[in-house]
């Protein structure tokens, strides 16, 4: 079976997106790219995360041809090959529709560093202009607005974080979502106080001496991705 880590890590996160609040039903998607063959393993459409099994995951190439399974790929597959495309450092997506996040998105706010966790991102988490799921518009709205962030919301919609591999990705999705809820609960109050610029970049800086959050689990459970 081709990218057999990468399928079962499409399962293991799958499920894990479920257990963290991070989305409902089978909603959002996951995919991994394996960059010595540039085959990416990718969710499949309408399977629920519990009962996904490695062989439901499908294999396309980058063109986005199945290569292997039977399962029709994610609706969002267009998104996930543009951020490929864009940056070579991506090497795994993750989407949610992870209630504050999205309610960022709804409201069609970014989101501030209006904590230092916001580094996981980057300085902040810019926005996407809205467009249909799964079209191509999407598709080019996401990539044109991730920029050099490691998530960007996507307007009415959802949120979309990136990393060199799985675990990594879902750590910037379930950071930025606790990040989400408390601005919304700052707002709520007041007018959070929002750091600067410069205090950001040390807190990127940190991060980067300091290691993705994520990169213990992958190690854990058998090394990172190809």
């Amino acid at each position: 079976m081709l990218l057999m880590r990468e399928r079962d890590d499409i399962t293991f996160f799958g499920r894990k997106l479920l257990a963290a609040g991070l989305t409902t039903g089978t909603g959002g998607n996951l995919s991994i790219l394996s960059h010595g063959d540039g085959l990416i393993a990718i969710s499949p459409s309408g399977v629920e995360y519990e009962e996904m099994t490695p062989a439901d995951v499908p294999v396309v190439d980058f063109s986005g041809v199945t290569v292997e399974g039977s399962r029709k790929p994610s609706s969002e597959l267009d998104f996930h090959r543009a951020l490929y495309r864009r940056r070579a450092d991506i090497r795994a997506v993750v989407h949610t529709h992870s209630v504050y996040a999205t309610t960022m998105a709804c409201l069609n706010w970014e989101i501030p560093a209006v904590h230092y966790l916001v580094a996981f991102s980057g300085h902040k988490v810019p926005l996407a202009p809205y467009a249909t799921f799964g079209t191509p518009e999407l598709a080019a709205n996401v990539a044109e607005s991730i920029g050099d962030f490691n998530a960007v919301l996507l307007a009415n919609h959802g949120l979309v974080a990136v990393g060199e591999n799985l675990a990594t990705a879902f750590a910037v999705a379930e950071e930025i979502e606790l990040v989400a809820r408390i601005y919304y609960q700052a707002k709520c109050i007041g007018d959070p106080v929002i750091l600067p610029d410069g205090e950001m970049s040390r807190v990127v800086e940190k991060f980067v001496s300091y290691g993705r959050k994520g990169e213990k689990k992958s190690t854990e459970k058998g090394g990172g991705n190809s």
